[in-house]
């Protein structure tokens, strides 16, 4: 998926959950997909938990936070001297 299809998939309205990014025509933020994830469910799960939720959105917020991460810069952190 590339970052056209991915905006086709994600809207950021600042009427919708206070401007957090979602699935389009829906109120599940990028955010809440990713937990879901990060906790384990499978797409399938997800989808079948949130009729009108396609396998394309659940990519799209992946593709979202990847490219989110890709514009942040960690600093690796220094140990202080004991």
């Amino acid at each position: 998926m590339n970052k056209e299809k991915m905006q086709k998939h994600i809207e950021v309205d600042p009427d919708v959950m206070v401007g957090k990014p979602v699935i389009k025509g829906t109120r599940l933020s990028v955010e809440y997909v990713l937990g879901l994830l990060a906790q384990g469910a499978t797409h399938d799960e997800i989808i079948k938990e949130y009729p009108g939720v396609t396998e394309e959105d659940i990519q799209a917020c992946l593709l979202f936070a990847t490219k989110s991460l890709e514009d942040t810069d960690f600093m690796p952190l220094i140990k202080k001297a004991a």
